[in-house]
């Protein structure tokens, strides 16, 4: 289906799905989360997608926040819907079938962070800039970002970012732990994308179960992470993939995995 602010772009195996408001810095409004979840879903059901990786279009803006045009005169109820509706469009991503990826390709502030924390993994441009800086606006991360972001580096550093409403740049956001590479801005959609090529190489079945499995457990102890990680483990061996993946490395041969 054709978007109004996105781009979907599929081609082997991996889908490139674009925030598409360069004029706002591709701020996140109402229309564009709805438009996600669709995206989403459509990407879910396509056979032809093993990766997705999540951009913003143009050279200046992963996704600069929300857009602050459309929450200054929101009421109470009507911020809590819309709390809501980025939850579930976050949660979405964290929970598709599928990995994603986010390159990072400028700023990411606010809703941008949250929405990059959600997917598997960051790797971002060296004219990358990261943080939320919400309380610059008298609100807080209202994304997950104040349960995703403590979770990922830690509870102390991740209020110094949150109270303060400090940038930083990808370096930085590296050494953090937020995000796992850093490339020049002109190589970055090439790195994502080898690295996407590779995922796809894999039996598309076992890699989502690894997703499964490690979303499950990560909140738990480790015996019950344990027993979540056996029971999907087993399950691979009802597919057809995992017989055709130990069969070819018998054989010798490369694996042709159809995905079941």
């Amino acid at each position: 289906m054709g978007y109004k602010n996105l781009i979907l772009e599929v081609e082997e195996g991996i889908a490139l799905l674009k925030i598409n408001r360069p004029k706002v810095l591709n701020a996140l409004n109402r229309e564009t989360l709805l438009e996600l979840q669709q995206a989403l879903k459509e990407v879910e059901e396509r056979e032809d997608v093993r990766v997705v990786i999540l951009t913003g279009e143009g050279e200046k803006s992963f996704v600069a926040g929300a857009d602050i045009a459309e929450m200054k005169d929101m009421t109470p109820t009507q911020a809590l819907a819309f709390s809501q509706l980025g939850h579930a469009t976050l949660g979405m991503i964290e929970n598709l079938g599928k990995p994603v990826i986010a390159a990072v390709n400028g700023y990411a502030l606010g809703g941008g962070l949250e929405i990059a924390l959600a997917c598997d993994f960051i790797y971002a441009s060296q004219q990358a800039k990261l943080g939320v800086p919400e309380v610059t606006l008298g609100i807080f991360p209202g994304f997950g970002g104040t349960q995703r972001l403590p979770r990922l580096i830690g509870k102390g550093r991740a209020k110094e970012l949150i109270f303060t409403g400090e940038m930083v740049d990808a370096q930085m956001a590296h050494e953090l732990g937020i995000v796992n590479k850093v490339f020049p801005p002109e190589r970055l959609l090439e790195e994502v994308k080898n690295t996407a090529r590779r995922i796809a190489q894999n039996g598309p079945v076992a890699v989502s179960m690894a997703k499964g499995s490690v979303n499950a457990g990560y909140n738990l102890g480790t015996e019950e992470g344990e027993a979540i990680e056996i029971t999907i483990w087993a399950n691979c061996f009802a597919t057809h993939d995992q017989k055709e993946g130990m069969g070819a490395f018998l054989e010798k041969r490369r694996p042709q995995f159809r995905g079941e």
